[in-house]
């Protein structure tokens, strides 16, 4: 399989961890756009979240309930944190393998309701 997100959970390529368990991996993004920037994936490969079938639906909560082990050990719970999982190419997805943005540390910018 030729996915990033794979090769980094594999140790094939390096990547700034944040947390791991036996289902998750967490890791700083190496194009930050926040203070904190931190992707949150699954180990299993699924494409997006339109590929996750219902027996495994379970991951998204796990996933979830690590961001906010994340986001209390990090500190910047209390201040708010913005998560993002971009889907398929007119939802911005760049890696096809299902991730959680986790943006925080600083005051993150309002999307408009006109922008079109």
């Amino acid at each position: 399989m030729d996915c990033l997100f794979c090769k980094i959970i594999a140790g094939e390529i390096p990547g700034d961890i944040v947390y791991e368990d036996d289902k998750v991996l967490a890791f700083n993004d190496i194009n930050p756009v926040a203070p904190y920037h931190i992707l949150v994936v699954p180990k299993k490969h699924y494409e997006s979240i339109l590929d996750v079938n219902a027996e495994d639906m379970d991951i998204i909560a796990h996933i979830h309930k690590v961001i906010n082990i994340i986001a209390n050990e990090k500190g910047f719970a209390q201040n708010g944190f913005r998560i993002i999982n971009n889907c398929g190419a007119d939802g911005g997805q760049e890696v096809k393998h299902i991730h959680f943005h986790v943006l925080a540390g600083k005051k993150l910018p309002m999307y408009e309701k006109d922008a079109k």
